[in-house]
This record gives C-alpha cells, sequence and structure tokens, in this order.
C-alpha cells in the first residue's frame, strides 16, 4: 500500500475514534437527562402529595399542631431537607412560639449557656427548651424571619446565631432556607428547613421549590384557621341563641291578672343575651310585685347575673316585707358575688288592690313616670336609692327609700330602663327623658298597651331605626 492509503486508513480511524467518543458522551448526556427527568418528576409528584395532603388537613379542620407537622414533614420530603420548624406569632406581642420542630432539626435559637451544660448529661434538657423557648421578635434567624420581606437561603446558620447564645456542638455547620408566612397581609409565622453542610448546599432548584411550598403553607395555614374561626364563631352564636332561649324563659309569658290594674311590658335585647329584665311576682293577698332592672354592662357575662338577681329577689320578695328591705337583701346575698365593676340598678314596686296604692323603691334607677288623668300632667317620682352591689349592705339600705302613690281610674305608672332614655339618633342627640314624658302623656290615656307600644315606636322612630346599642325594658302600670 502507497502512504496516502496509509493516510487515508489512519483518517478513518481517527474519524471513527471521534464518533465513537461522541456517541459515548451523548448517550452519557442522555443518562443524565434522564436522571435528572425522573428527580424532576419525583419531585412534582412529591410536591402534588404535599398539596393533596394539606388540602386534605384543612378540610379536616386541624389544629395549629398537627397542621404545622404536617407541613414540615412534608417540605422535608419535596425539598429533601433533613429538618425544620415552624414558629407561630404569639398572642404576648413581641414574641414567636414553637409550633413543630422535628426531630432532626438542629438549634435554629441561640442557647443558653445552663441549657448546653445540662444537655450535655440529659439530651431531652435540649429538646424540651427548643419547644417551649419563644423567640422574640427581632433576634436571631427566627426573630428576623417573620420581618423579611420574602423566603431566603442562609448558607451557614452560625451568622444569626445571637452573641449571647451558642450552637449544639457541631450542628452549626447547617444551611437553612427560611420564608416568613403570611395571609391576607398579616403576619402568622416562620417556616425554616434545614441541611448539614456534610449533606451539601441547598440548589436554586430547592430554593425555588421551598419558596413555592411555603406560600401555598401560609394560604393553607390562613385558611384553616379562618375555618375554624367560622366554625366557633357559628358554635358560639348557636350556644347564644340556647342561652337567649332560656333566658326568654325567664320573662314574663303573658301579663298578670291583678284587681284593680292593667299590666304590660316588654324587653328588647340590644344582642342575643340582655341585661335587662322584667318580672311579676304574685305575693299574698292578692298583692303584686313588678320589677324593671338592668345590669351593668351587656352579654353573657349581664345576662348570667340578671339570672341571678331574678332568682333571689323572687326569693326574698315572698317575705312579703317592704320594696327596699327586699332589696336589701338582695343586695346583702349578691354583693360578695359580683365583680367590682359590675352592678344593678332596679326599681321594684308593689301593687295594693285594697287601696289601689303601689309602693316602690329605686335602687340607683331611672325614675318611675306617673301620669295623673284628672291634670293629664305627668310627675317623676325619685325616690332616693343605691344600685345593688356597690356596697356591703349598710350604706345601701341607709340611702335606700320607699314611695307610696295612691292611684286614682285612669293613672298610670311608666317604669323603663336607661336603654330608652339614651337611645341615640344620628346625630347622638339622647332621646332624654323629656321626650319619654311626653310621649307617655300622649299615650297614657289609651292604656298600659299603647303606653308600650307608643314609647318603641316613639324610639325606634328618633334612631331612624338605627342600630340598637342598649337593651330596652319598659312596663306600664294602668289603675282602671
Amino acid at each position: 500500500m502507497d502512504e496516502s492509503t496509509y493516510w487515508a486508513i489512519g483518517i478513518s480511524l481517527l474519524v471513527g475514534l471521534v464518533l465513537l467518543l461522541a456517541l459515548k458522551r451523548q448517550r452519557s448526556r442522555a443518562k443524565r437527562l434522564s436522571a435528572q427527568y425522573l428527580e424532576m418528576e419525583g419531585e412534582e409528584e412529591r410536591m402534588f402529595s404535599f398539596l393533596h395532603d394539606l388540602g386534605l388537613a384543612i378540610g379536616r379542620e386541624p389544629t395549629d399542631g398537627a397542621l404545622s407537622r404536617m407541613i414540615v414533614d412534608g417540605v422535608l420530603k419535596v425539598v429533601g431537607a433533613g429538618g425544620g420548624a415552624i414558629y407561630y406569632e404569639s398572642s404576648d406581642v413581641g414574641f414567636l412560639n414553637p409550633s413543630y420542630i422535628s426531630e432532626k432539626c438542629p438549634p435554629l435559637v441561640g442557647l443558653p449557656d445552663d441549657v448546653l451544660v445540662r444537655a450535655q448529661s440529659d439530651p431531652r434538657a435540649l429538646e424540651s427548651h427548643l419547644r417551649l423557648a419563644r423567640v422574640p421578635l427581632g433576634e436571631g434567624l427566627i426573630g428576623h424571619g417573620i420581618s423579611l420581606a420574602e423566603a431566603v437561603h442562609v448558607r451557614d446558620l452560625r451568622e444569626y446565631i445571637p452573641k449571647s447564645g451558642q450552637i449544639a456542638g457541631e450542628e452549626g455547620d447547617v444551611s437553612v432556607m427560611l420564608s416568613p408566612l403570611r395571609y391576607a397581609g398579616k403576619d402568622i409565622g416562620v417556616l425554616a428547613v434545614t441541611r448539614l453542610h456534610s449533606e451539601g448546599q441547598f440548589s436554586k432548584n430547592d430554593f425555588a421549590v421551598f419558596r413555592s411550598v411555603a406560600e401555598q403553607s401560609s394560604f393553607a395555614i390562613g385558611n384553616a384557621r379562618v375555618h375554624r374561626d367560622a366554625n366557633e364563631k357559628k358554635a358560639i352564636e348557636g350556644e347564644l341563641k340556647n342561652a337567649a332561649e332560656v333566658q326568654r324563659v325567664l320573662l314574663p309569658k303573658e301579663d298578670p291578672v291583678v284587681a284593680g290594674f292593667r299590666v304590660n311590658g316588654t324587653n328588647i335585647p340590644a344582642r342575643i343575651i340582655s341585661g335587662d329584665y322584667y318580672d311579676y311576682i304574685e305575693l299574698q293577698d292578692g298583692r303584686l310585685g313588678v320589677v324593671v332592672a338592668d345590669v351593668s354592662g351587656k352579654g353573657v357575662s349581664a345576662g348570667l347575673l340578671m339570672a341571678m338577681c331574678r332568682s333571689l329577689l323572687r326569693a326574698v320578695s315572698l317575705t312579703n316585707a317592704s320594696p327596699s328591705a327586699v332589696l336589701g337583701a338582695v343586695n346583702r346575698y349578691i354583693f360578695p358575688d359580683i365583680r367590682e365593676d359590675m352592678f344593678i340598678s332596679m326599681i321594684y314596686g308593689i301593687l295594693e288592690p285594697a287601696d289601689g296604692t303601689m309602693t316602690f323603691t329605686r335602687a340607683g334607677h331611672e325614675p318611675a313616670l306617673i301620669y295623673r288623668k284628672a291634670s293629664r300632667e305627668v310627675e317623676v317620682a325619685r325616690p332616693k336609692g343605691l344600685a345593688l352591689g356597690i356596697d356591703a349592705g349598710g350604706v345601701f339600705e341607709r340611702v335606700t327609700q320607699d314611695m307610696t302613690v295612691k292611684l286614682e281610674s285612669g293613672d298610670c305608672v311608666l317604669l323603663f330602663t336607661d336603654g330608652v332614655k339614651e337611645a341615640l339618633n344620628e346625630h347622638d342627640e339622647e332621646f332624654g327623658l323629656e321626650r319619654v314624658a311626653e310621649t307617655f302623656q300622649e299615650a297614657a290615656k289609651m292604656g298600659a298597651e299603647a303606653v308600650v307600644t307608643r314609647v318603641q315606636e316613639a324610639v325606634n322612630a328618633f334612631t331612624c331605626e338605627g342600630a340598637q346599642m342598649d337593651d330596652v325594658t319598659i312596663v306600664a302600670i294602668e289603675k282602671r
């Protein structure tokens, strides 16, 4: 063979070798791409599984602790982290509380010297401290985390450990991905996952996935809390409605029958539970006790105190003592059990069919209004008296007085709570005692039922059917 032939064979072999190496590289690259594809496919599957579990968890109304555990354990699988934790903003302003810390999560906060010393002989001391210790906002990585604008990748945890603390052993060689948790513009807490340096740093893809998972976790936590709060509110409203039904049972079901008088009353709560009440108590010799009362405050506490006061009054009034003596006894019983910021204003009267009189006492309550048919004038009756629950007994009994009024045919008495007089219109003006008296004067000649109806209508017209700010109770007593 000549020299040109040898050169041709050599070039052919060289080209074949190059092609062989290129093919080998292509196969190697194809294997890498295939591995990357499988890895991405697995990551995608883990993400979908995480989101699916997240949705199911919200539907089961989990506690914060259960949801936190599910989120942290799920994130660890998705991004391949070694440990993780969630801290939530505390009800104590200025702190974050740990909700869940995974088993292999290294300390993310500085540790006091005494904890490190105890941990050398008892590993549980470290675990107990981490699960109970709250973190001040702005202190260390976790304390700063809630104020971050977005997720961050911290390559060395030791940069964020405060000088006053230490890291346990070699666990400071840790990289962290950390994200604030926010929902509807409000801070919820901080999510963090960790990886030891010996296990490699988090990649850009890991960080992108973590950031997405943190956003979904914030949404899940916020939705779970909204859902839970709505259900709790619904349950409370149901309980309040049941309590309101019980309270309505305590109010008179019908007008009383008492010789020579016609009595009518109503109670309109401002909320579900009323702090006002009125009652009719049948006494000996055909007499009738009439009471209108107002417990300070509103809602459940006022309603409970109202029920207690009603029971005491009914029991004590059976002694047939004077109104002031009855209220004096009720005050002595109730004073030890009433909160310092609460009291009860009350007006209690006894109707005497035999002589057409009404004897009543006023314990810090609105005055009674008396319409005289003969003169067509309204009198304001203000016997002295102290509200129940303010004094243990001595001052109350010395100050509180009885007042007896003789009622002629056609005369009428109006008892009411401050929800009538203090009703506000759109200009923040009070309905006032003068308007109450004027309305009463116009309606009294039409009888007790008309008085209650017209006063209620006048208040509604004055407030333009606006929101009722206080309980309203009205009782009218007409002498036939």
